[in-house]
């Protein structure tokens, strides 16, 4: 496979990323529903007398739940959400297309990715976020990094076959 094949099927996935995030993010009550239901508290009034992830995912349902049946309106937050990633995902078409004119959307991209690690440790702290659920969201931007790091190791070695 040449390295423009593998920078693309490389960037491919990072932009698929993108998107499946976006997407997911549209129906989140419904797949806390379903996550409860795999994780036995489908009926669960309460996350009490659970605990560790069956604790969370049953917090944060009942969460989502009594605020969306009080303030419908902040579900609109997690859509603008899904919206940013798509619109994110959108600016990797270019990379995609003409590789060598968009290294700095690479650069950007690669940024973003730092700057998860951050954003889930100090704002999951300030908002209660459990640790493990916090270093879950800072592993989106280290596997969203990989693939970036890979399509500039690939770059260089189109470049190199340029000269």
């Amino acid at each position: 496979m040449s390295p423009l094949a593998r920078y693309r099927a490389s960037l491919i996935c990072f932009i698929s990323g993108l998107i499946i995030s976006g997407v997911t993010a549209f129906p989140l009550l419904l797949e806390l529903k379903l996550l409860a239901r795999l994780l036995g508290a489908e009926h669960a009034a309460s996350p009490q007398g659970y605990e560790g992830l069956t604790f969370w995912i049953v917090t944060v349902r009942c969460g989502l739940e009594r605020t969306y049946a009080d303030y419908p309106w902040i579900a609109y937050g997690t859509d603008w959400l899904a919206f940013g990633h798509l619109m994110i995902a959108a600016f990797f078409i270019a990379p995609l297309i003409n590789p060598r004119t968009s290294r700095a959307n690479l650069y950007a991209g690669l940024f973003a990715c730092l700057m998860v690690i951050p954003l889930a440790l100090i704002c999951g702290h300030l908002r209660g976020i459990p640790f493990y659920w916090r270093l879950i969201d800072c592993s989106f931007g280290i596997f969203g990094a990989v693939p970036l790091l890979y399509c500039l190791t690939q770059l260089r070695l189109i470049e190199a076959g340029e000269r």
